[in-house]
């Protein structure tokens, strides 16, 4: 145990037992939800500068002041001030229940994090990454100044400080094993997230309902121009001719399958273990009278069987665990004849590290995003060429910072199909993404490759770009 984690372990304690509960006093576990404002919509992160400044409502003075931070005088501020040490100091101003206040020594603040009860601070302790999104989730921890900004700035202060809290990341590691991606364990995993209610996806994703990264060809391209761009992206690295047939590994809710057929003049057989999306996408061929070219199968993957010219996964990697890497990559390549193309879609890291904590529990359980050379287990066991690799994090961020504007706009909507704790949630979740991937934490990889044997390469990405 480093010096950090002496520390912490010693403030926990001493906080522990300055503010303990007296004999049936209410502890903190058993508090209710704080009613507090609503989280700031965050502006618009510009793909050059990450996100925009941030806006606050604080009183005059109390943010983006850097000011002299005194050491706290309570338990629960010295507990938070050693809590912001081991994660980097990140600029931030914590504002207690009782209005004392604790910072980093010199640091400008860009936000202003309110507490409000004595019981977060201990419940902070216990698992900092999920507990802070729980609470925030249940108004007791609220934000003053730009949710995107605040989250944005404690990754890069988390990244400095990774080295002194390697005993606790490894620790966590063991606590925090993902959600199992087995036959039956799939299926559950993506019930929790994606069976939640067509409706409400419909409110942000836009007219095409594509819930993965967007390509923006231009800055001023609208959600709805830059999805059916990355869908033609898509098409183009995959060189897709009429009268070809594709096979798609994961559908979401059937938009990449109709553009493929309608523009491309393909046959595609889809498949998704989602109830709900296979039900919408199969209603939504027939309306558009694409039923005959466009067959989508409710089953996984793994028993995907037959012969394509291409094979195409968009955003479901995510959702495989590495353990399964090598078999996705055995499907793929008896699904490719020996001309055939395919493209993964998905997002990543730079090096091997899991999801955040609280997004795997609350929001994507069984999710991993894998760095790029995880990625190549799919591949190098079948002798599979790699063609292209795109990054295209900063269009995932305009990307979400799009969805979470029209979430926002549809926010009162969410709050009556769920409640104020689903609303905060998925705000904060949609905001800590833009910040993920403004700031680099996360990637977005697009791989394209072969079976060995095809020498049908273009010689440059000419045919990418060309009218």
């Amino acid at each position: 145990m480093n010096a950090v984690e002496e520390s912490l372990m010693s403030a926990r304690g001493r906080a522990a037992a300055a503010e303990a509960p007296a004999a049936g006093a209410v502890t903190a576990d058993a508090l209710p939800a704080q009613p507090a404002p609503s989280g700031a919509v965050p502006s618009r992160p510009s793909a050059s500068s990450g996100p925009a400044p941030s806006r606050s409502s604080a009183p005059p003075g109390s943010l983006g002041s850097a000011g002299p931070a005194s050491e706290p005088a309570s338990a629960g501020g010295k507990l938070l001030r050693k809590l912001l040490e081991a994660f980097g100091n990140p600029p931030v101003e914590v504002v207690l229940w009782d209005g004392e206040r604790v910072a980093a020594p010199g640091i400008q603040p860009v936000a202003t994090v309110r507490i409000a009860d004595r019981g977060v601070p201990l419940a902070l302790m216990r698992d900092p990454q999920v507990r802070f999104g729980d609470l925030y989730s249940e108004g007791r921890i609220d934000i003053e100044g730009d949710l995107v900004q605040l989250v944005a700035a404690s990754y890069d202060a988390s990244a400095r400080a990774d080295g002194r809290r390697s005993a606790l990341r490894a620790l966590a590691r063991l606590w925090r094993r993902p959600r199992s991606n087995t036959l039956g364990g799939s299926r559950d995993n993506i019930h929790h997230h994606y069976d939640i209610g067509n409706e409400f996806y419909s409110l942000w994703l836009g007219r095409t309902m594509a819930y993965t990264c967007a390509y923006y060809p231009t800055p001023s391209a609208t959600l709805d121009e830059a999805q059916t761009a990355k869908m033609d992206h898509v098409c183009r690295k995959l060189r897709l001719r009429p009268g070809e047939t594709v096979v798609e590994a994961g559908f979401g809710w059937g938009a990449l399958a109709l553009h493929m057929a309608r523009h491309y003049g393909v046959k595609v057989r889809a498949f998704n273990i989602s109830r709900e999306q296979v039900r919408f996408a199969r209603e939504r061929a027939q309306a558009e009278g694409l039923g005959g070219q466009v067959e989508y199968v409710e089953d996984d993957y793994r028993n995907i069987s037959g012969r394509y010219d291409a094979f195409v996964s968009v955003g479901m990697l995510e959702h495989v665990g590495v353990e399964n890497y090598r078999d996705l990559g055995g499907v793929a390549r008896r699904s490719l004849g020996s001309n055939g193309r395919g493209l993964i879609h998905s997002i990543g890291r730079n090096y091997p590290a899991p999801l955040h904590p609280w997004i795997e529990r609350r929001i994507f359980p069984g999710a991993y995003p894998p760095s790029l050379s995880q990625m190549m287990q799919i591949f190098e066991p079948w002798d599979l060429t790699i063609l292209d690799v795109e990054n295209l994090r900063l269009h995932y961020a305009r990307t979400l910072t799009h969805w979470l504007e029209l979430y926002e706009a549809h926010v009162e909507r969410v709050r009556a199909m769920f409640d104020e704790r689903f609303v905060r949630m998925w705000r904060l979740y949609l905001a800590g993404s833009i910040a993920a991937f403004a700031s680099g934490t996360l990637q977005l990889f697009q791989v394209v490759f072969t079976p060995r044997d095809n020498h049908d390469i273009p010689l440059t990405r000419a045919f990418l770009y060309s009218s």
